[in-house]
């Protein structure tokens, strides 16, 4: 893009950038937070950038981190453009004006993308009906799959959160003069992204660098070391080389992206299995972060959202016809559920009887989400009462079979609800009241930290984002979580199936290589 003279030109702590006047607001893209993560830097923790004489442009996005592209059956719901280049850690920001006298709330957002993909350049994180409302939206680009969440012998753990951290750091120094507060930061992230905030609100280094913080759909999270280190593992053994970062770092980028690739199709968040996440590495993530939030005073003053969509595993199965296979297992695919949800038949029984009408990818698709996302954020609002909220989004998807699927709520929240990348997921007729009610409630958490529902206490108020008018029921999971308390002794292995049902446990398996196939989940 040709640089336009005319833009608005901010300072920052590495040099000016000139931004553009769009939609009323003014955009900067496309600036570097930290120094191009390769060559001596690659797999090590981010450093500050070069500073620049003049002015920078910052008309366009900046380069992506390497991911893989999403696979055919995912790719026709979401969005994920490509930026080449090698200065990805990179942050765009859309605000009302730069006035250093303005003292505005900031959102910074984390995408998602299972830590293995998704951008900042994402059409649906458009940021500029945040600055239309009196918010500056920082987005972030960080480390993805092994580059950012590899674990090896001979380099730091997490550099991804490291960069995302360096971030947040950027934006308390410099979004002053982009007219934000640093004193009404509040992250934000949906998924990976929502997992990566739960992270840094319980880091000792973030402390005092944000003020609220919003989960999507992801939960405060460490992940097993070992599977992490059994990706790596894997990899290197299909590189024929150490699993070490000095041999990784020798290897081409892109034969290491179409390895992460195919040894990352064998984990999907319904399978479980080896993936790449953030790990407790006794420094930056020094315990589990849930374990951190609940059980001890870290971050107590931060105001909380956080929430769900109603069907979230449907994003997880539809795509490739996956739904249906599912469903045609019979009993076997709730015995595998057990397995990996690490819980007793009562839990299985109990889902039934409360989910009479339910088929069998319906009763695994509830019990999975439960088990990664809905227990794990009830513990965390029932440790911050009074200071948390909750929610639901419900309304589905126009599109067959996905109902309020994983990811359908960002258009939403973010009013981008118009653009050809959101009806890839919402299909057409969205509601134009509820992306006004959704966004304006994301707002107003912004901006107060009261998103206009009853915070969290012992009747469990949910506010429901669906069909008609958004409004708030108490305790609409608790029945299906009481079952937890009571069903959740450890299951070493699936139980044998019926008499009968060999031909469905060769179905299953069928499934799930075919699952693997697609690519597992878009999201987490």
């Amino acid at each position: 893009m040709t640089a336009d003279r005319t833009g608005p030109v901010v300072a920052t702590p590495y040099g000016a950038v000139r931004g553009r006047h769009e939609h009323g607001v003014a955009v900067f893209r496309g600036i570097p937070y930290a120094a191009p993560p390769f060559g001596p830097r690659r797999f090590r923790p981010p450093v500050p950038p070069e500073p620049w004489d003049g002015v920078r442009d910052a008309g366009s996005f900046g380069p992506t981190a390497p991911k893989p592209p999403y696979s055919e059956a995912f790719a026709q719901y979401l969005s994920d453009p490509f930026v080449p280049g090698d200065d990805c850690l990179n942050l765009n920001v859309w605000t009302p004006g730069p006035d250093p006298g303005a003292r505005l709330p900031v959102v910074v957002w984390l995408h998602g993308g299972a830590l293995t993909r998704g951008s900042s350049a994402v059409p649906v994180y458009d940021g500029h009906t945040f600055a239309r409302d009196g918010v500056v939206l920082v987005s972030v680009n960080y480390r993805l799959g092994v580059e950012g969440y590899g674990l090896f012998p001979d380099a730091p753990a997490n550099p991804g959160l490291r960069d995302q951290l360096a971030a947040l750091r950027w934006v308390h120094e410099s979004v002053g003069a982009f007219g934000g507060d640093p004193d009404r930061i509040t992250l934000a992230g949906q998924s990976a992204g929502a997992i990566s905030i739960g992270a840094l609100i319980a880091a000792p280094q973030a402390q005092g660098l944000f003020r609220r913080a919003v989960l999507q759909s992801g939960p405060p999270e460490a992940s097993d070391r070992d599977k992490v280190r059994r990706m790596v593992r894997r990899m290197a053994a299909r590189l024929k080389v150490p699993a070490t970062a000095e041999a990784f770092a020798a290897v081409d980028r892109d034969l290491l992206l179409r390895t992460q690739a195919e040894v990352g199709r064998l984990s999907s968040p319904v399978l479980g299995g080896p993936a790449f996440g953030i790990v407790v590495d006794g420094d930056l993530v020094p315990r589990d972060p849930l374990q951190a939030l609940v059980e001890g005073d870290v971050a107590r003053g931060a105001d909380l959202l956080m929430g769900w969509t109603r069907d979230e595993y449907r994003l997880w199965l539809v795509p490739g016809g996956l739904l249906e296979r599912v469903d045609r297992l019979g009993p076997v695919a709730p015995a595998g559920a057990m397995a990996r949800c690490h819980c007793g038949h009562e839990v299985v029984r109990g889902y039934r009887a409360l989910l009479p009408g339910a088929g069998p990818a319906e009763l695994v698709g509830q019990l999975v989400t439960d088990h990664l996302l809905r227990r794990p954020l009830h513990r965390l609002a029932d440790a911050r009462p009074g200071s948390s909220y909750v929610y639901e989004f419900a309304w589905p998807s126009q599109l067959p079979d996905l109902g309020a699927c994983h990811a359908l709520e960002l258009g939403f929240v973010f009013d981008s609800g118009d653009l050809p990348d959101s009806r890839k997921l919402a299909g057409e007729g969205a509601p134009r009241e509820l992306a006004d009610a959704m966004h304006a409630a994301w707002v107003r958490f912004a901006t107060d930290g009261d998103p206009g529902w009853q915070p969290w206490d012992a009747t469990h108020p949910v506010r429901v984002f669906g069909d008609g008018p958004p409004h708030t029921v108490h305790g609409p999971r608790d029945a299906e979580l009481a079952l937890w308390t009571i069903g959740t002794a450890p299951v070493p292995e699936p139980p044998p199936p019926p008499e009968g049902t060999r031909a469905r446990t060769a179905d299953l398996r069928a499934a799930v290589r075919r699952l693997r196939r697609a690519g597992g989940v878009s999201g987490r």
